[in-house]
């Protein structure tokens, strides 16, 4: 019988520590790999998670929902490091977190809780499907594609598959057979950490070789070193403000598709979206004056910690904590997981964000809804998530527009291809 304490249980507790541990797992190559891909010293990638993960566990206000270094900020961090190196990198991640602040203050998040349901369902299809493109190369064994979107890097991808490799098939497949086949037998047991396990099997008994997470040294960096200089109101400030707004709607947007996947359907408090803003500011700063990129929301990391049995904030701070240890303590069996296994686990749960059951309503959808889904989808895929978002709502403003003047104007009303199917 589980002993109660409270609300909580060891049966939760077990359930927020299982989804920390494989939020950490994913969190820790893909945190190094977009760190180097700014410039940045790679366990920069991870010290944002660890030092963003209990702030904005203890003060934002989706419990699940958890953050990391993500390539929606690479463009705007790469180009600050390019231009004044780790210095510039604080510089612009300080002012955006400061701008995030201000956007709380203003209550300026609590909009982006007007986006339409089917607009939020075709953005988690979308950042679904990039997770999934974004490991195919991992799978096959291939180098990585250069491309100016998802589908472009796909079909360059695809193109090598003659080269492909048996070995990170192999890995990754298992991770992504064994993860299904858990979920059938029951979803609330940890299934891409035995997916994980179960592919570290087949890598030592037929001995593959493949690259491996490998150790890393953790310690805390120094503050970063910078001045302000009457061109950065020129340089930066704007670069801050537009990554401030990127960084935004990712984290909001996230949040709100993490509640659809969990089943919560409807809409949270208004003042929720401010306040997960001004949590995101906060810790952000604090990322911030170490040089660290900054942290916005993980679908990836965020899913799997609740398909885990991860339920209350404990499962953020824990999935830090976890980080800390996997650094710590690198050298040992953990060191030893394939990337491929972890490329597996992305991919896997880039499959679970794509949402089958709402492309199976895409033909009881009203017309609005349904081109409003697939616009959204498709336009992450091809532009970003801003832009897609912007195309969705833009979608249901003109037919909410029109859906006026319809009822308005005798005759017009009830014209097909409007009305509910």
């Amino acid at each position: 019988m589980i002993r109660r304490i409270g609300r909580y249980n060891w049966e939760r507790f077990l359930g927020d520590c299982a989804g920390g541990l494989i939020a950490a797992l994913i969190a820790l190559p893909y945190g190094l790999s977009m760190a180097a891909l700014m410039g940045l010293p790679p366990i920069l990638g991870v010290v944002t998670s660890i030092l963003t993960a209990p702030i904005t566990a203890l003060l934002g206000r989706n419990p699940v929902l958890i953050g990391g270094t993500a390539s929606a900020t690479v463009p705007f961090i790469a180009s600050a490091v390019r231009a004044q190196g780790i210095g510039g990198a604080a510089k612009v991640s300080i002012v955006a977190s400061v701008f995030m602040m201000v956007f709380c203050v203003m209550r300026l998040g609590r909009y982006v809780s007007k986006v339409p349901p089917t607009v939020v369902a075709g953005f988690s299809a979308g950042i679904g499907a990039i997770m999934f493109i974004s490991q195919v190369n991992v799978l096959m064994g291939v180098p990585s594609p250069g491309g100016a979107n998802s589908l472009s890097q796909l079909v360059t991808v695809l193109g090598e598959v003659p080269a492909m490799r048996l070995a990170p098939f192999l890995l990754g497949g298992t991770v992504i057979a064994v993860s299904a086949l858990m979920m059938r037998f029951s979803p609330r047991l940890p299934a891409p950490l035995f997916g994980v396990a179960a592919a570290g099997a087949v890598a030592l008994i037929f001995k593959f070789g493949e690259p491996e997470v490998g150790s890393l040294q953790l310690a805390l960096p120094p503050f970063a070193g910078f001045s302000w200089t009457p061109q950065d109101v020129v340089n930066v400030l704007p670069a801050g403000l537009t990554l401030a707004f990127v960084a935004s709607v990712n984290i909001l947007l996230t949040s709100r598709a993490v509640e659809h996947f969990r089943g919560l359907h409807q809409h949270s408090k208004r003042a929720d979206a401010d306040a997960e803003l001004g949590a995101y500011g906060i810790a952000n700063l604090a990322a911030g004056i170490f040089g660290a990129p900054m942290s916005v929301g993980i679908p990836a990391r965020s899913v799997a910690n609740v398909r885990c049995g991860g339920t209350t904030r404990l499962s953020n701070i824990l999935h830090a904590v976890f980080l800390v240890l996997l650094v710590a303590f690198g050298s040992g069996a953990l060191a030893r997981i394939p990337l491929a296994a972890l490329g597996g686990v992305t991919a896997w749960m880039g499959l679970n964000l794509l949402d089958v059951s709402a492309w199976r309503r895409l033909p009881k959808m009203r017309y609005v809804d349904a081109a409003a889904f697939l616009v959204t989808a498709f336009g992450v895929l091809v532009t970003n998530a801003v832009a897609a978002v912007a195309a969705g709502c833009l979608i249901h403003g003109a037919y909410v527009l029109w859906h006026k003047r319809s009822t308005a104007t005798p005759g017009i009303a009830g014209v097909p291809g409007i009305a509910a199917r």
